[in-house]
């Protein structure tokens, strides 16, 4: 087994940043797609070693020699697509190192149970502050470059203004995901000016003059901080 070679299920919103990252600091990347547009863009990209194949059969997963990669990355832009193919490989491959990235809470459970070594949770990442999370290089890797310039994804720090549609609404009630951006935490003034991640299990309450922090690409964070300076949506 090779600690260079990483295959790559998906070549989606996550899995083409992630893939480019890791090529451009060397590491031997197989491409995995079942669908036949993120296929042909991996192949357009410049990737040499790109399979397209339905990676619900595990007849054709069973064919790509997976025991001789040192990570098998689940970032399927499916969600639950995502949670078969970790529930498949897990099964086939007893001893592979798999790694999968999730958006959600409930996903990343679903991930943990279906026998993912590591889930990578992009609140849970922020929370910890990426570096600390991991113990293993290469896995620390992928995150380097999915959360930074690279990747174009970003943090942004926003104080919600006076009269913001946010204002006295539960952080839990707000789809952020609808904006494109995703929720970190925030710095709540009812609790002492404290900074509170939401994976914490609290009730967050918005108000006006907190402090939230929020993970997506640049240009959707300027366009949310400016919206949230609206009383209406």
């Amino acid at each position: 087994m090779s600690k260079n070679k990483i295959a790559i299920f998906g070549y989606g919103n996550h899995g083409k940043f992630i893939a480019k990252g890791l090529a451009e600091d060397g590491f031997n990347i197989t491409i995995v797609e079942s669908d036949k547009d993120f296929y042909e863009d991996a192949q357009t990209n410049g990737f040499d070693n790109v399979l397209f194949a339905d990676v619900t059969k595990d007849s054709e997963l069973k064919k790509m020699n997976l025991e001789s990669f040192a990570q098998l990355v689940c970032v399927m832009d499916d969600e639950h697509l995502n949670v078969f193919l970790t529930l498949s490989l897990r099964s086939l491959f007893e001893d592979s190192y798999i790694l999968s990235i999730s958006d959600s809470l409930n996903v990343t459970k679903k991930l943990q149970m279906a026998g993912a070594n590591k889930v990578i949770d992009l609140y849970e990442v922020s929370a910890n502050k990426i570096y600390n999370l991991l113990d293993r290089p290469i896995a620390t890797k992928l995150l380097e470059e999915f959360v930074h310039n690279k990747s174009g994804i970003t943090f942004k720090e926003m104080v919600i203004p006076k009269d913001s549609f946010l204002d006295g609404k539960m952080a839990e009630s707000i789809d952020f995901s609808g904006f494109d951006v995703l929720l970190v935490g925030m710095i709540d003034e009812e609790l002492g000016h404290t900074f509170v991640f939401v994976t914490a299990g609290i009730a967050h309450k918005l108000d006006s003059g907190d402090t939230i922090v929020c993970l997506g690409e640049k240009e959707k964070l300027d366009a949310f901080e400016k919206l949230i300076a609206k009383k209406e949506i």
